[in-house]
């Protein structure tokens, strides 16, 4: 079928671990390779899978305290091109921008920081920039990209690897989006609660 497409690489980034070995090694089992950053690529290889490092394609380091690790045009360009556009895939060639098929990110817990009484710069600490504008991405490029906006999406991802190896149909990949934007849309309207207040 010619709207199922294969993942090949999976740019993964999330704060929240629990639950993830278990898709890594379907992923793994597969041939998916994986991408990323910090305290996730720690646990990935912690788990025995090869991992490259976010740095080695942006050639750019984790920046003003972990406020900038992903928005750069090699890790957005890799979501965002448009596989069957031959301009995109001659500036991809060109600026060696790699694809990235599958993005699985979680967003810093905003809302249970504000819930535990911290101060104000911590709470502005977990408004989340990166994994937010990756959400959003994946999600708008849901024609090559699957993005999983959250752990409550892990199993979804695990069932249809599990049954179909790593390849989603246009359809399940329009569905993770739909969940990705009410993901978004729902942290967004909590900061906009707490900037209001």
């Amino acid at each position: 079928m010619q709207d199922t497409k294969k993942i090949k690489t999976a740019l993964v980034s999330v704060f929240h671990k629990d639950g993830l070995d278990e898709l890594l090694a379907e992923l793994h089992a597969q041939g998916v390779q994986f991408l990323s950053t910090g305290g996730t690529q720690s646990f990935i290889e912690s788990l025995g899978y090869p991992c490259q490092k976010v740095e080695d394609v942006t050639t750019y380091p984790s920046i003003l305290g972990g406020r900038v690790k992903t928005l750069h045009p090699k890790v957005f360009g890799g979501i965002l091109g448009r596989r069957e556009l031959e301009s995109d895939r001659q500036q991809m060639a060109q600026y060696e921008i790699p694809e990235i098929d599958l993005v699985i990110v979680d967003l810093y817990p905003f809302e249970q920081t504000v819930a535990s009484g911290a101060d104000s710069a911590a709470i502005i600490e977990k408004i989340d920039i990166g994994g937010i504008s990756l959400i959003r991405a994946g999600a708008k490029n849901f024609n090559d990209v699957v993005i999983v906006p959250s752990k409550a999406e892990y199993g979804a991802l695990l069932n249809i690897v599990k049954e179909q190896g790593a390849q989603t149909t246009l359809q399940q990949r329009k569905w993770f989006a739909a969940q990705a934007f009410g993901v978004s849309s729902h942290y967004d309207t909590a900061i906009h609660a707490w900037f209001t207040k």
